[in-house]
């Protein structure tokens, strides 16, 4: 499944420098004036995964290629989106604009400034909180004017028709109460009703807090304290320096490591990132491995076998027979050759719910 990421945010918060370091190249206009990315920037991402690079070296070794299978990781789509100031939802500034590209994305990134540079026009910008407020803000009361829109069914005999309403009365009394409509518990009805109104603060989210290079040592706690803010799971906070990221994508990865360790930290912010909208999203990947290619493949948690291997073609939802599951550590020891003369091949059916870092060959019928 592809998934999507808008990158939103008030005027001059760092959103397409950090657009730019996720891509490790200028696609993006990056300038100190408010509205200097007027039509979304669209850029796939690949998602770190050290699994592939494993999983290419067993399949040489274990099929006695002469050469590396290539790898193709899984990817995520970003998009760099206008910057937002207050009354978008009543078309001010480019608001027109920023709420129809965010109803394209499964995710939206809301950026916000937590860096203390003086040199950048702080337009519109207060501090982390009042900027999430006011972009959560915009999104709440353009979904109230969808709401409004709809058109009472009246005494209609339809029970559909009659359901849908109860669900938009609901949300409508929700956001009038400030709950975004993510927070509004529904039933496995209502939301199918709901997903229809495509509800903008339905949408998962990220919140990134744009930090001095000097605070990532303490990205950890700065999240947890913005999180319990912001009222949000810590999950779905992440501190990332956006100048920082900007710098290492101009190095190698010798150095990126070594320029890490000097700021006291393990990962990139471009790895954290994907990984909170990974977790946020409820993804995971599974792994194919052959001499043509290894890939990693993104699908729902809780997605089974068939479901699964859709992902590769929709064809083999329909001629599925079963699908030969190893696990990765299991796998990485000697390939398919090795798992099968040992047993750890699992032949699972179309039910199997599928794991984070299961390799599988799909069988498939003519």
């Amino acid at each position: 499944m592809s998934l999507s990421v808008g990158i939103v945010g008030l005027p001059n918060v760092g959103k397409s420098t950090l657009f730019n370091a996720l891509l490790k190249r200028q696609q993006a206009y990056v300038a100190n004036f408010p509205f200097a990315t007027i039509e979304p920037n669209i850029g796939v991402v690949p998602v770190p995964d050290n699994r592939l690079k494993r999983l290419s070296q067993v399949v040489k070794e274990s099929e006695d290629l002469e050469f590396f299978p290539p790898e193709v990781p899984a990817t995520v789509e970003f998009l760099d989106i206008a910057g937002l100031i207050a009354g978008a939802h009543k078309g001010e500034g480019l608001g027109n604009k920023f709420l129809s590209h965010i109803r394209e994305v499964n995710a939206v990134c809301h950026v916000v400034r937590a860096f203390s540079d003086p040199d950048i026009i702080k337009q519109g910008v207060n501090d982390p909180r009042t900027d999430f407020e006011v972009v959560e803000t915009e999104l709440k009361l353009a979904d109230l004017q969808t709401l409004e829109k709809q058109k009472d069914p009246g005494n209609t005999t339809d029970k559909d028709q009659r359901a849908w309403w109860d669900v938009v009365q609901k949300l409508k009394e929700a956001i009038k109460k400030g709950l975004p409509a993510r927070e509004v518990e529904l039933s496995e009805e209502e939301t199918k009703y709901a997903k229809q109104l495509s509800l903008l603060t339905s949408k998962h989210i990220l919140v990134v807090l744009n930090v001095d290079d000097g605070d990532l040592a303490k990205a950890t706690e700065l999240e947890i304290g913005y999180a319990e803010e912001l009222g949000l799971n810590k999950d779905a906070v992440i501190a990332i320096s956006a100048k920082v990221e900007s710098e290492l994508s101009e190095l190698s990865d010798d150095d990126q490591k070594a320029y890490l360790k000097e700021l006291g930290v393990e990962s990139s912010g471009l790895e954290r990132l994907i990984k909170k909208a990974f977790s946020t999203l409820g993804l995971i990947t599974f792994l194919t491995a052959g001499e043509k290619e290894v890939r990693a493949w993104t699908i729902k948690n809780g997605c089974n076998a068939v479901l699964a291997s859709g992902e590769i073609h929709t064809d083999f939802m329909q001629k599925f027979i079963k699908a030969d599951c190893v696990n990765f550590d299991d796998f990485k020891v000697g390939g398919w050759k090795n798992a099968r003369e040992t047993g750890l091949v699992r032949s699972e059916g179309k039910e199997y719910i599928v794991k984070d870092g299961d390799v599988i060959e799909f069988k498939i019928g003519a």
